[in-house]
């Protein structure tokens, strides 16, 4: 395994070693084993595996979360060495100014609507600060493939849209969502969350699949309305948004139409810790 922390000498290592498919899975570090299912079907599907550990702050409209997001670095390459296989890891851990040099700025993007809408409406700019960072690491190396969870669907959708627009020869792959034993979708913020109260969050994930199985039934307007009084009754669980929409242009479902897919996104808070999760309807 290499670790590097300068662009130039990861160039370096990659282009003086002439991979043929090299996959990538950017994280922010805290890693967990959602994340390793995706560095193992990374590593299954490339010569090479390049995981970048980065914490953008572009990303973040609130200063005291990005302060409070966790840093696990050493405790992350431990994790990493224990996937790695034949030596097909690279690890990308760089600063801030190394990636941003002397302008910590977002570019803006037009993502057709599809950053309007949940994330988007309640986290300004978040998308810009994605789209930035993500776009810096797709075009650091001649990359094959990037591998994205599904847990943060709407970050996906961006991305692939990201990547058409830009122009950028990265397959985009989007992977299932690991989960707790309870269910929780597993979370680098998870790691803020006490024992008792990661317990009561398995709450989302059981509204979810309830409103799944009322979907064949009942309207998106119920739905939402039924998940928004079964918040009302959690003492620590705070409900931000349920939203259902159409799974590719993400636009909020009115009347249900044949051969479309959808999804119903949440996000809710621990207490002080934001949690966000979804589910495919149908």
């Amino acid at each position: 395994m290499h670790v590097f922390n300068k662009k130039s000498e990861l160039k370096t290592y990659v282009l003086a070693n002439k991979y043929k498919t090299i996959g990538m899975v950017p994280t922010m570090g805290a890693l967990h084993l959602g994340h390793i299912s995706l560095v193992k079907k990374a590593i299954a599907e490339n010569d090479i595996t390049l995981v970048s550990i980065f914490v953008n702050p572009t990303q973040f409209n609130n200063s005291e979360d990005l302060k409070k997001y966790p840093n696990t670095l050493k405790n992350d390459i431990k994790l990493l060495k224990k996937t790695e296989n034949n030596g097909n890891l690279i690890i990308f851990s760089p600063n801030v100014s190394e990636m941003y040099k002397d302008t910590l700025e977002a570019k803006t993007y037009n993502f057709n609507g599809l950053d309007d809408v949940m994330e988007g409406e309640f986290r300004a700019d978040h998308f810009n600060g994605v789209a930035t960072i993500v776009e810096k690491l797709l075009t650091l190396v001649p990359l094959k493939k990037a591998y994205f969870g599904e847990k943060d669907f709407q970050q996906l959708q961006i991305i692939k849209k990201l990547v058409k627009t830009s122009n950028i020869p990265v397959e985009i792959i989007g992977c299932p969502i690991v989960r707790e034993t309870n269910g929780l979708a597993m979370s680098s913020r998870n790691k803020r969350l006490s024992e008792s109260l990661k317990k009561e969050a398995s709450f989302i994930y059981k509204t979810l699949q309830i409103a799944k199985n009322k979907f064949g039934t009942k309207s998106a307007l119920y739905i939402t309305n039924w998940v928004k009084n079964q918040f009302k009754n959690q003492k620590n669980l705070k409900l931000e948004y349920i939203q259902i929409t159409d799974t590719e242009t993400l636009k909020p479902l009115k009347k249900k139409q044949k051969n479309k897919k959808y999804r119903a996104f949440i996000a809710v808070y621990a207490n002080d810790v934001r949690l966000i999760d979804n589910i495919a309807l149908n």
